[in-house]
């Protein structure tokens, strides 16, 4: 039985478990107090005080450090990635600690596995890093020279969700045409085609969501960056946190707008509403993008949860498409399942990061 270990780490946590095959044998969300984690300037200089957190949370399960085939590790914003896995090398890890392509913690997930991959004398892997890019040539071009549009999206899930769903219609998954919408606190709406995900619409340029703007005017983007309101990092939050629901309505709680909806607020239901009209929107825009009749539609994320979201996409939807509700987030075991193809010779890591 193949013996897997899982590193998500988060802003203020970070996701352990462990895998026998894909069975879960363990889980655990390590919880990183403000006060602890704030004493560090950068994401890096975490990397200790999370592999002390880890260690001590293994040995008090009873978990050896020796005791793995492989170990995963949460890819982040890695320049020049394909979907799938990666070992994690030398070129790999500096590229994710000296040249990001965003701050976020993810970018030490490589360097967590690597750690414990050399304590178990296994080897480490990424897998589907959510800068993971395989996008069409036609799919880059914007209408500004000098912009080009780039690959950022639930990559991790989305392709986790489309394995699986393929799996339970007896297919391969680079033998189908999905779309898939990953509703959480950012949406983003991807194009499967045979394995390859050529062309998706991020979570600042697609539907909004809880807590992004999602797409808008430009003009009116435009005015607001020069209605000297806002400073640059007031406006990227504005867009990117403090924006969709949560600047609607006062809350991107989804139960409790559903609670208010369900009480008489038309106004919720009418911005309720209007996001899942626009996951639905963007998820046909994606039918374009294929040349062939597309499998299905799959929704997942955390919102996917919600039968009041989900019902009025498919109402919107399932006169043209196949829709499939796959809820949850699913990242542990997106991760620790690629592992598993990997160690079984039913799926090639990508080749050594240059």
């Amino acid at each position: 039985m193949e013996r897997i270990l899982v590193i998500n780490p988060g802003s203020t946590s970070t996701k352990i478990a462990v895998y026998d095959g894909e069975q879960q044998v363990f889980l655990e969300n390590i919880n990183h107090p403000v006060a602890e984690i704030g004493q560090y300037k950068t994401t890096y200089d975490q990397l200790q005080y999370r592999i002390d957190a880890i260690t001590g949370t293994l040995a008090k399960e009873g978990f050896g450090t020796d005791a793995f085939d492989c170990v995963m590790g949460r890819g982040g914003g890695i320049a020049h990635l394909a979907t799938g896995g990666y070992e994690v090398n030398q070129a790999l890890l500096t590229s994710a600690k000296d040249h990001p392509l965003f701050d976020h913690a993810s970018n030490i997930g490589a360097a967590l596995a690597y750690h414990f991959a050399q304590s178990s004398g296994c080897k480490a892997y990424i897998y589907d890093a959510v800068s993971a890019e395989t996008l069409l040539p036609v799919a880059k071009i914007t209408g500004l020279d000098g912009i080009r549009r780039t690959s950022i999206c639930h990559v991790l899930n989305s392709r986790a969700m489309s394995i699986k769903y393929a799996k339970e219609q007896g297919k391969r998954y680079e033998d189908m045409n999905l779309i898939v919408a990953h509703m959480g606190g950012g949406i983003t709406v991807s194009a499967h085609c045979h394995g390859r995900i050529i062309d998706n619409v991020r979570e600042d340029s697609g539907p909004m969501s809880p807590t992004r703007s999602g797409a808008a005017d430009t003009m009116d983007i435009v005015d607001l960056c020069y209605s000297g309101k806002y400073t640059y990092e007031q406006m990227a939050k504005k867009v990117r946190g403090d924006a969709g629901l949560t600047d609607l309505l006062g809350t991107h709680n989804a139960r409790e707008i559903e609670r208010r909806i369900e009480e008489g607020d038309e106004y919720a239901k009418l911005v309720y509403d209007a996001m899942g009209y626009q996951v639905a929107k963007y998820a046909a825009m994606m039918l374009g993008c294929f040349t062939e009749p597309v499998d299905a539609v799959i929704l997942t994320g955390g919102i996917a949860h919600s039968k009041m979201v989900t019902g009025y996409i498919k109402a919107h939807l399932e006169h043209t498409v196949k829709v499939v509700v796959m809820p949850g987030e699913n990242e542990m075991e997106a991760l620790a399942f690629g592992g598993l193809r990997i160690l079984r010779g039913e799926e090639a890591a990508n080749p050594a990061y240059q």
